[in-house]
Protein backbone atom coordinates (compact mmCIF):
# COMPACT_ATOMS: atom_id res chain seq x y z
CA UNK A 1 0.00 0.00 0.00
CA UNK A 2 1.18 3.68 -0.88
CA UNK A 3 0.06 6.55 0.38
CA UNK A 4 0.95 9.92 -1.45
CA UNK A 5 -0.68 13.62 -0.43
CA UNK A 6 -0.95 15.68 -3.44
CA UNK A 7 -2.15 19.45 -4.11
CA UNK A 8 -3.40 20.14 -7.80
CA UNK A 9 -0.43 21.74 -9.05
CA UNK A 10 1.40 18.50 -8.07
CA UNK A 11 -1.04 16.26 -9.96
CA UNK A 12 1.60 15.63 -12.55
CA UNK A 13 4.41 14.45 -10.46
CA UNK A 14 1.59 12.18 -8.28
CA UNK A 15 1.06 10.85 -11.77
CA UNK A 16 4.25 10.20 -12.66
CA UNK A 17 5.01 8.24 -9.18
CA UNK A 18 1.80 5.86 -9.99
CA UNK A 19 2.86 5.11 -13.40
CA UNK A 20 6.39 4.09 -12.29
CA UNK A 21 4.26 1.42 -9.20
CA UNK A 22 1.78 0.25 -12.63
CA UNK A 23 2.10 -2.69 -14.93
CA UNK A 24 1.60 -1.35 -18.64
CA UNK A 25 -2.34 -1.48 -19.67
CA UNK A 26 -3.95 -1.78 -16.17
CA UNK A 27 -7.15 -1.82 -14.90
CA UNK A 28 -7.60 1.37 -12.37
CA UNK A 29 -10.44 1.45 -10.02
CA UNK A 30 -10.81 4.72 -8.47
CA UNK A 31 -12.96 5.09 -5.27
CA UNK A 32 -13.66 8.64 -3.54
CA UNK A 33 -16.54 10.87 -2.70
CA UNK A 34 -17.97 13.00 -5.00
CA UNK A 35 -15.26 16.35 -5.86
CA UNK A 36 -12.51 14.00 -4.28
CA UNK A 37 -10.47 14.03 -7.74
CA UNK A 38 -10.67 11.29 -9.32
CA UNK A 39 -11.97 12.63 -13.09
CA UNK A 40 -9.11 15.38 -12.69
CA UNK A 41 -6.38 12.33 -11.62
CA UNK A 42 -7.83 10.11 -14.49
CA UNK A 43 -7.87 13.45 -17.12
CA UNK A 44 -4.14 13.93 -16.41
CA UNK A 45 -2.78 10.23 -16.72
CA UNK A 46 -4.82 10.41 -20.19
CA UNK A 47 -2.96 13.44 -20.93
CA UNK A 48 0.53 11.65 -19.36
CA UNK A 49 0.12 8.40 -21.64
CA UNK A 50 0.06 11.03 -24.86
CA UNK A 51 -3.92 10.57 -25.25
CA UNK A 52 -5.46 13.03 -28.02
CA UNK A 53 -9.07 13.45 -25.83
CA UNK A 54 -9.61 15.58 -23.25
CA UNK A 55 -10.16 13.14 -20.47
CA UNK A 56 -13.64 13.74 -19.06
CA UNK A 57 -16.12 12.13 -17.01
CA UNK A 58 -18.43 9.89 -18.99
CA UNK A 59 -20.99 10.18 -15.98
CA UNK A 60 -23.65 11.01 -18.86
CA UNK A 61 -22.83 8.37 -21.14
CA UNK A 62 -21.13 6.00 -18.83
CA UNK A 63 -17.87 5.25 -21.14
CA UNK A 64 -15.46 7.62 -22.92
CA UNK A 65 -12.66 6.01 -25.15
CA UNK A 66 -9.57 7.77 -25.58
CA UNK A 67 -6.92 7.19 -28.55
CA UNK A 68 -3.66 7.88 -29.49
CA UNK A 69 -2.82 10.89 -32.26
CA UNK A 70 -1.96 7.50 -34.60
CA UNK A 71 -5.04 6.53 -33.82
CA UNK A 72 -4.62 3.70 -31.78
CA UNK A 73 -6.64 2.57 -28.78
CA UNK A 74 -5.47 3.88 -25.47
CA UNK A 75 -7.97 3.19 -23.04
CA UNK A 76 -11.57 3.57 -21.91
CA UNK A 77 -12.86 5.47 -18.66
CA UNK A 78 -15.99 4.42 -16.96
CA UNK A 79 -17.91 6.50 -14.81
CA UNK A 80 -20.55 4.06 -13.02
CA UNK A 81 -22.07 6.38 -10.69
CA UNK A 82 -25.95 6.98 -12.00
CA UNK A 83 -25.74 2.86 -12.67
CA UNK A 84 -28.48 1.12 -10.58
CA UNK A 85 -27.00 -2.84 -10.55
CA UNK A 86 -24.74 -4.77 -12.08
CA UNK A 87 -26.77 -5.79 -14.50
CA UNK A 88 -26.33 -2.58 -16.71
CA UNK A 89 -22.66 -2.70 -16.52
CA UNK A 90 -23.29 -6.00 -18.02
CA UNK A 91 -25.64 -4.60 -20.75
CA UNK A 92 -23.10 -2.21 -21.69
CA UNK A 93 -20.56 -4.89 -22.65
CA UNK A 94 -18.29 -4.52 -19.69
CA UNK A 95 -16.66 -7.96 -19.67
CA UNK A 96 -15.88 -6.92 -23.23
CA UNK A 97 -14.05 -3.96 -22.29
CA UNK A 98 -12.05 -5.48 -19.61
CA UNK A 99 -10.53 -8.38 -21.32
CA UNK A 100 -9.13 -5.69 -24.19
CA UNK A 101 -5.52 -5.12 -23.84
CA UNK A 102 -5.84 -1.27 -23.39
CA UNK A 103 -6.00 1.05 -19.71
CA UNK A 104 -9.07 0.90 -18.49
CA UNK A 105 -10.12 3.66 -15.80
CA UNK A 106 -13.14 3.47 -13.37
CA UNK A 107 -14.77 5.45 -11.19
CA UNK A 108 -17.57 3.88 -9.05
CA UNK A 109 -16.08 0.37 -8.86
CA UNK A 110 -17.98 -0.47 -5.88
CA UNK A 111 -20.99 -0.30 -7.48
CA UNK A 112 -19.67 -3.20 -10.08
CA UNK A 113 -17.35 -5.24 -7.54
CA UNK A 114 -18.76 -8.44 -8.48
CA UNK A 115 -17.68 -7.94 -12.47
CA UNK A 116 -14.32 -7.04 -11.64
CA UNK A 117 -11.32 -8.64 -11.89
CA UNK A 118 -8.67 -9.30 -9.08
CA UNK A 119 -6.08 -8.04 -11.39
CA UNK A 120 -6.91 -4.47 -11.25
CA UNK A 121 -5.25 -1.93 -9.02
CA UNK A 122 -7.37 0.66 -7.10
CA UNK A 123 -6.86 3.76 -5.91
CA UNK A 124 -8.58 5.60 -3.30
CA UNK A 125 -8.71 9.08 -3.01
CA UNK A 126 -9.76 11.05 -0.07
CA UNK A 127 -10.08 15.12 0.60
CA UNK A 128 -7.86 16.34 3.17
CA UNK A 129 -8.46 20.24 2.53
CA UNK A 130 -9.50 22.19 -0.41
CA UNK A 131 -6.78 21.73 -2.41
CA UNK A 132 -4.88 18.57 -0.62
CA UNK A 133 -6.05 14.96 -1.77
CA UNK A 134 -4.35 11.73 -0.57
CA UNK A 135 -3.81 8.81 -2.64
CA UNK A 136 -3.50 5.61 -1.79
CA UNK A 137 -3.07 2.72 -3.44
CA UNK A 138 -4.72 -0.36 -2.91
CA UNK A 139 -3.24 -4.20 -4.41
Amino acid sequence: MQKKRYTKGEISTITEQIFSLLPKMSILCFIGVMGSGKTTLIKEMVKHLGGLEEGNSPSFGIVNEYTYPDGELLGYHFDFYRIENTEEALDLGLEDYLNKDVWIFIEWPEKIEPLLPEERTNIKLEILGPETRQLTILP
